[in-house]
């Protein structure tokens, strides 16, 4: 498991008048690099030095040459930075920064599932522990999910963890049965399939697009289904000036600054009185909290080394297969 270190006192949480010009300076006195995934609050996005999904995340954390990795994103995605960077610090601005879907899929239980699966190839999304990596034949994202299944034989049984939902998606994209462990992801499964149909009565001219997280419902009334940076990508292509996306709102800050004069409407959850679908995880991580955790050097994400070496392989894997044509 990853042991989370705080060492010393911490020190008083007094901030400077100009916090992000603080937080630069930090990155060059610690010789720190900020990475920061598409769903973090927009002012972190815009001192990162680089943004990006799960997938880009991990290929940028492989091509680190600081001292100092800042991780503003979740607790899954820090561990990846460290698997990949064993001799650099790894900090993160809130320990508490989780994700559904790596709570949803504790080790020991997964351990139990896959014994009822013998002979059978494991993938895990990338949204999982470095413990679940560790029992890992292959992870993926969601960009890459359909090549990594793609990328075992036919005829391989195959389990997939921890979203059911990501899972039966690439299931019907590459035609392969999979075992699917029953996860969600908390933001993507609130999205209203019902809510989606009047508000593209609403607006008939609109393009909808979806994370494949989102239930099937969803899915079937989306007009392009993918990942976060694919997302993105059609949404500044698209020739329609309204957008209906389904996925976490943190994503139209880069969009808007591609396309500013697109409108972007968020698909609907289905409690239109709470801001269900934006992940409460990933907005833990504020500015005040990046500032000290750059200036004190904590919370420091460790892990133990073997089991940094089993959940190695399995990215690595990932990393080799999504570089190749």
């Amino acid at each position: 498991m990853a042991d989370l270190v705080q060492l010393g006192k911490p020190g008083p949480e007094i901030f400077p008048d100009d916090l992000e010009g603080a937080i630069r300076e930090l990155k060059q006195t610690r010789n720190a690099v900020i990475l920061a995934h598409y769903y973090q609050d927009s002012e972190v996005q815009d001192l990162a030095d680089f943004i990006g999904d799960s997938l880009q995340l991990a290929q940028a954390a492989q091509r680190v040459d600081k001292d100092v990795i800042v991780f503003c994103g979740v607790h899954f995605m820090a561990e990846t930075a460290k698997i990949l960077n064993p001799t650099r610090k790894v900090v993160v601005p809130d320990l508490t920064a989780g994700c559904s879907l790596a709570d949803g899929c504790p080790p020991e239980l997964f351990r139990r599932f896959l014994a009822k699966y013998p002979g059978h190839k494991v993938v895990s999304y990338i949204n999982c522990s470095a413990a679940v990596k560790a029992m890992s034949d292959l992870i993926c994202t969601s960009s890459n999910a359909k090549k990594m299944i793609d990328s075992f034989p036919a005829g391989t049984p195959l389990v997939f963890a921890p979203d059911r939902h990501l899972g039966r998606w690439v299931s019907e994209q590459t035609g392969r049965d999979m075992v699917l462990w029953p996860g969600t992801c908390q933001v993507h499964e609130l999205f209203s399939a019902k809510e989606l149909a009047k508000l593209k009565v609403q607006h008939p001219e609109a393009e909808v697009l979806a994370h494949p997280e989102c239930d099937q419902a969803v899915l079937l009334q989306a007009d392009f289904v993918g990942s976060t940076t694919g997302i993105i990508k059609r949404a500044v292509d698209s020739p329609k000036k309204t957008l209906i996306i389904a996925t976490e709102p943190g994503v139209f800050h880069q969009i808007q600054k591609k396309v500013p004069d697109k409108l972007l409407l968020q698909a609907p959850g289905q409690d239109e009185s709470c801001a269900c679908n934006t992940c409460p995880h990933m907005r833990k991580n504020t500015l005040e909290k990046l500032y000290l955790c750059m200036r004190d050097l904590r919370p420091e994400l460790t892990l133990d080394e073997a089991l940094r070496l089993r959940a190695l392989q399995p990215i690595q894997r990932m990393l080799e297969l999504s570089a190749s044509p």
